[in-house]
């Protein structure tokens, strides 16, 4: 979703969700090959870009205080693949709203540095036939390619190569932070045991009641990993399963958010309220899956 003001226009950067995630194996150079059903929430991060001689990089909202600063930026990075890779001299005043918490498992960065890549291509009129936007973002990070795609997809390889998934019913989610980032390096580090296998589904669940029964057939392999690093990760998800009206209660990537599946905006919306009564520091938040065009 995008949104044009006078010389400049706001991209939305929504939170990635791992319905499930399986680790497959693993390979030569050590990067862990998955399967994973990806779906994106609607909340997330904004990004608003300017005309501008120069490129530059202002960082607000609640979780500003958490997105690093230089060469290590998504963002930054992101917008300087595009101008080399198009040949474009024009800058561009980037402003990131930063919502989403940092090391949460929710893609955060990737989906800033996707969100980039799409509203710098309309600000300097690059169109598909001029760049490919998806062999960047594969540059960026495994998960910038998902985010770029915005839509719910299998992902295998590393993360990066996706297949389109059934259409996702109406679904009301309640995500939950402890406050404690996660470093996906170090869960994969801490991962052990047999890996697990490809489990993918063809059939659209009629609803949410539906997508839950086959979630619960499947899991997320790292939960394990991240909670030995992350206890409260633990914390997080029985407090979700403890509600009245939760679905299904896992862990998103490579935590430590939580999400609860439910059927309804309103049980979701109650749920976040009095799991943060009583977890004041943590972030919860009700939202929806994000319903996009077809592939």
């Amino acid at each position: 979703m995008s949104e044009d003001a006078g010389d400049g226009l706001t991209v939305a950067a929504p939170a990635k969700i791992n319905l499930y995630l399986h680790v497959t194996g693993r390979r030569d150079d050590g990067y862990h090959l998955l399967d994973s059903l990806i779906a994106f929430a609607g909340v997330g991060d904004g990004v608003r870009v300017q005309r501008a001689d120069d490129l530059s990089l202002a960082v607000v909202g609640p979780n500003a205080a958490a997105v690093p600063s230089g060469a290590d930026n998504l963002v930054l990075a992101a917008a300087r693949a595009l101008a080399r890779a198009a040949g474009v001299e024009a800058g561009a005043a980037i402003t990131l709203d930063k919502h989403l918490p940092a090391g949460a498992g929710m893609g955060g960065g990737s989906a800033d540095a996707a969100a980039t890549l799409r509203a710098l291509a309309r600000l300097w009129n690059i169109g598909a036939d001029d760049v490919d936007l998806s062999v960047l973002a594969a540059g960026l990070g495994a998960d910038v390619p998902m985010c770029l795609a915005g839509r719910a997809a299998f992902a295998s390889g590393i993360g990066e190569v996706l297949t389109p998934a059934p259409a996702l019913p109406a679904v009301a989610l309640v995500l939950v932070n402890p406050g404690e980032a996660l470093a996906t390096p170090a869960v994969f580090a801490a991962r052990s045991g047999p890996f697990g296998a490809a489990a993918r589904f063809d059939k659209a669940p009629a609803d949410a009641a539906e997508l839950a029964s086959i979630l619960a057939e499947r899991d997320n392999d790292l939960t394990a990993a991240a909670t030995s690093l992350v206890p409260a990760v633990g914390d997080v998800l029985a407090a979700l399963d403890a509600t009245a009206g939760c679905l299904l209660a896992r862990m998103t990537g490579s935590g430590a958010t939580g999400f609860g599946l439910f059927a309804d905006v309103d049980t979701a919306e109650a749920t976040a309220r009095d799991i943060a009564a009583v977890n004041p520091t943590w972030w919860c938040q009700a939202t929806t899956l994000e319903k996009r065009a077809s592939w």
